[in-house]
């Protein structure tokens, strides 16, 4: 079986269209159809149920893309190889993170990008709880995390120490303390960011255990809308330290301790046991150390 079918239904699949797809590829609709055709001959199998309306994939189609797109990524590692064997100094780096592990990024990719300006550097967006799988599969190269997920096909590393912080404005009646006990804060409105974490969890447990109402009145996707909120006043949270430190120092959040709440947040560097990394992933490695 030839990889150039794949890699057509691959692009119809994503695109959901003939035509968008035939247009991705530089060839005519009819040169894709008898792509697809030529490959469903080969498997035996229909891949789109071509009786709907929209292009929908039969459970042979959706079985075969998932291992058409680990053919593409494949491919892609072989061409990032060969890159890096005729120039040591290109390539492309991608790093799997979420919101806050990517600010954590920032500056080590700055350095990096100082040291190797002709490496591509990829930092995708993705929940934590995926990209332990997304390296496994050969999506990512290096991850980002807040735990560990004791998988043995995984090597983690703790690379960074944060704590989680509980903020308020600088106008909230805490303010001006600098540690509050846990029982003074059921009469608070949190704002929560709606993204499952374990210390999400850590926090949730604490308040049962000490019988606090956790009024989670306002749920929020992102860190940066939870920080805006607090700023306004509209209530408090716990947010990771180093996405809220520059306020704190500019003074336009301010974090009290709540000693029941005491959580260290590690970063962990996440990178495939057994699979070799590229030059660039090596390099980064050396950036961090």
């Amino acid at each position: 079986m030839e990889l150039y079918p794949l890699r057509v239904f691959l692009t119809v699949a994503t695109e959901k269209s003939f035509s968008r797809a035939a247009e991705k590829l530089f060839r005519t609709q009819p040169a894709v159809s008898l792509a697809l055709q030529r490959l469903e001959s080969d498997l035996g199998e229909k891949l789109i149920d071509r009786s709907a309306k929209d292009l929908v994939l039969t459970d042979a189609g959706r079985a075969v893309l998932e291992y058409a797109r680990r053919f593409e990524n494949l491919s892609a590692e072989l061409t990032n190889s060969l890159t890096e064997l005729r120039d040591n100094s290109a390539g492309r780096l991608i790093i799997g993170a979420n919101e806050s592990t990517t600010l954590y990024l920032l500056q080590h990719i700055a350095h990096y990008r100082h040291l190797y300006p002709k490496v591509q550097v990829q930092v995708r967006r993705s929940l934590s709880s995926k990209i332990p799988n997304e390296i496994i599969d050969g999506n990512l190269e290096l991850g980002v995390i807040s735990y560990d997920p004791r998988d043995e096909r995984l090597t983690s590393k703790v690379i960074y120490a944060d704590s989680l912080a509980f903020i308020v404005s600088p106008g909230h009646r805490l303010a001006s303390r600098k540690n509050v006990p846990i029982t003074e804060l059921g009469a608070e409105t949190f704002i929560a960011h709606n993204v499952l974490s374990p210390y999400r969890e850590v926090v949730l447990r604490e308040f049962q255990r000490h019988k606090v109402p956790l009024n989670m009145h306002i749920e929020m996707p992102t860190i940066e809308t939870i920080r805006k909120l607090v700023q306004a006043d509209l209530g408090v949270a716990f947010l990771p330290r180093m996405c809220v430190e520059e306020e704190i120092r500019q003074g336009t959040l301010c974090a009290v301790g709540v000693k029941e709440i005491a959580v260290e947040r590690k970063i962990h560097l996440l990178r495939p046991t057994r699979r070799g990394l590229s030059y660039a992933a090596n390099a980064f490695l050396e950036v961090l150390d």
